[in-house]
């Protein structure tokens, strides 16, 4: 199993959106093959910064997933709500 980390900051006062276009990412990517969970966590100190934790069976599934239409097409309803570049990072537990 591996965990992806994906840090977002949302523009100020689009907050709302955000909630709005994750749900559509929530729904697709419940049907992406090796998707296992998640949870979206807001930074107490920067409450723009949300961190969302994915967990995966393989790197394999998170690759496909990553580079599907599906996730590129829910993207495009975050991507103008946030404030720069989403920070990806892939970890495994050892």
């Amino acid at each position: 199993m591996i965990k992806v980390i994906i840090e977002r900051n949302i523009a100020e006062g689009l907050e709302l959106n955000y909630l709005d276009a994750i749900r559509t990412t929530l729904k697709a990517v419940l049907e992406a093959p090796g998707y296992i969970s998640s949870e979206s966590l807001t930074d107490i100190h920067r409450p723009n910064h949300r961190i969302i934790v994915t967990n995966w069976t393989s790197v394999q599934a998170w690759e496909k997933w990553h580079h599907s239409e599906n996730r590129k097409n829910s993207l495009a309803g975050i991507t103008p709500i946030l404030n720069g570049d989403e920070k990806v990072t892939v970890a495994e537990i050892r």
